[in-house]
């Protein structure tokens, strides 16, 4: 994060605005609606100034600022529309010790100004932190379309409430937990609506219902989420509200920072580790902490990679849940295999290669399991292999004692789905000794079978359509004006994957 967002409370103080420019005027004028006593200091003013000029709160000084004037300014904006201007200004503001933004300058600002959806008292900010104002307008409009303008009524109503529902629910959960009902409710769709007297008597009833509630009712419920195989990108809305829901957050090492980051800001945060050899909890312990934690009144979120039913012990978790009647969700998540395979090129089923694919893991609750090779890496099939990076010496010998060829195709994939994938590929002969030399840390998935042959082809095919994508952006080909769409392979998931490929 290059800046730290907030909103500043600027009404009825003093902001200075330097320059006559149309884009201070644009300054000024977002400053008068937050209530703020504007001094604008040019030696002429752009005609759009023509409005502001009345304001009761707009001054213009036709005088150049001095340095002892601008300390009594809570603010200074700087667009005079001249570089060398707006050098001089921003040293003289500095001394005076305000903190100053100059426009188009974000290497001269102290904040820099977003770009606003206002659903006032609703009001989003957009920043790029000046790399880029046109992505922010771009961001701007379509926020502008999603958001109704309804919802700053909205907005205004609840918090008519606000008083009256602490009066009623005296723990802070309760209320949350009780408003996210309300927003996502009836009620609000009266609101939206304009049905505000219909919407007063409904929450009238729900306030007294809730509170009756929370005095009986003090269970919380726990939420088993698939957090996917690392690409923020990848995770499921579903995913994605009851993160914004949990009061507290069970997470482990495969789970992505970025993807921990999109959790509730305020719900508290336990690491519980799952590393080979080095827990930080036992599964055991966990699926007890989720109970405590549920029975404590918490909506508890176990945040897992992956998909929580495929090597990720869910299933052990609502054993435990089950047995202390704890309500629970389970939201799915793309397994590893699945988002691996697509990210690194190598398809886990094809017609002429795989009509079928099996998910085995590596190591067990007692550590490596046996396994029959034969039956697993036959003909038309692709295995893929969970948490086999330690074992991956011993995995591919047992497939080679037990008659498997050895030149049989296999991939590792390192950090897949990441900034930082790694795949490496070769037969069951040298995946092994490639893996050491790539040294390779994890998490990894292992894919065996004929399809990796496949890796190559479509690694071509990315960078011919590459080149071809750029040929017919510039054609402009479409009889509408539309320009087509090639609904193949995404171009920039192959540009990622490409550029961090091992292949041997």
């Amino acid at each position: 994060m290059d800046h730290l967002p907030i909103f500043l409370d600027v009404k009825d103080k003093w902001v200075a605005v330097i320059g006559g420019s149309i884009a201070s005027a644009r300054k000024a004028e977002m400053l008068l609606r937050a209530g703020a006593q504007v001094t604008v200091f040019a030696a002429q003013l752009d005609e759009e100034f023509s409005d502001l000029c009345a304001h009761a709160a707009f001054e213009h000084s036709r005088k150049e600022p001095l340095q002892r004037e601008l300390r009594s300014f809570f603010l200074c904006f700087i667009a005079t529309g001249d570089s060398q201007r707006d050098e001089h200004f921003h040293a003289v503001a500095k001394q005076s010790g305000v903190l100053v933004n100059v426009a188009d300058r974000p290497d001269l600002c102290d904040f820099v100004m977003p770009s606003i959806v206002d659903r006032s008292p609703v009001v989003v900010a957009i920043s790029t932190g000046g790399a880029s104002p046109i992505l922010g307008r771009m961001l701007k409009a379509r926020l502008e379309a999603l958001i109704p303008a309804a919802y700053g009524r909205l907005a205004k109503f609840v918090g008519q409430f606000r008083a009256r529902v602490g009066e009623g629910l005296s723990d802070a959960n309760a209320r949350r937990h009780f408003w996210e009902r309300v927003l996502d409710g009836p009620v609000a769709e009266m609101v939206l609506a304009g049905n505000e007297q219909a919407a007063e008597a409904m929450l009238a009833g729900e306030i007294d219902r809730a509170a009756q509630e929370s005095e009986t009712d003090t269970t919380g419920e726990v939420y088993l989420v698939g957090g996917g195989p690392g690409d923020p990108d990848l995770l499921t809305f579903r995913a994605l509200r009851l993160m914004q829901k949990a009061d507290v957050v069970l997470y482990d090492r495969l789970v992505d920072p970025a993807i921990v980051d999109l959790a509730r800001r305020d719900a508290e945060r336990i690491y519980v580790g799952k590393r080979r050899n080095d827990h930080t909890l036992p599964q055991e312990e966990i699926s007890e902490l989720l109970v405590r934690l549920a029975q404590e009144g918490k909506r508890v979120l176990r945040l897992k990679g992956g998909d929580p039913f495929i090597f990720g012990r869910g299933g052990e978790e609502i054993e435990k849940l089950l047995e202390h009647n704890i309500p629970f969700q389970v939201c799915p998540g793309i397994t590893a295999a699945a988002g691996c395979s697509a990210y690194s090129g190598i398809p886990l089923t094809h017609r002429d290669h795989a009509q079928s694919c099996v998910f085995v893991t590596g190591h067990g609750k007692d550590g490596p399991i046996d396994r029959d090779w034969n039956a697993l890496l036959r003909p038309g099939q692709t295995v893929v292999i969970y948490m086999g990076l330690a074992q991956l010496d011993r995995l591919m010998q047992d497939c080679m004692a037990q008659g498997v060829d050895p030149e049989l195709p296999a991939a590792v994939i390192d950090n897949g789905t990441r900034a930082n994938q790694r795949v490496v590929t070769g037969t069951l002969r040298t995946l092994a000794a490639l893996a050491r030399e790539a040294n390779l840390r994890g998490p990894t998935i292992i894919i065996i079978g004929s399809v990796v042959t496949l890796r190559d082809r479509l690694n071509w095919y990315a960078a011919e359509r590459d080149e071809a994508i750029v040929t017919h952006e510039s054609s402009s080909i479409g009889d509408s004006g539309e320009m087509g769409r090639l609904d193949t392979i995404d171009t920039e998931v192959w540009r990622a994957a490409c550029s961090q490929t091992m292949t041997f």
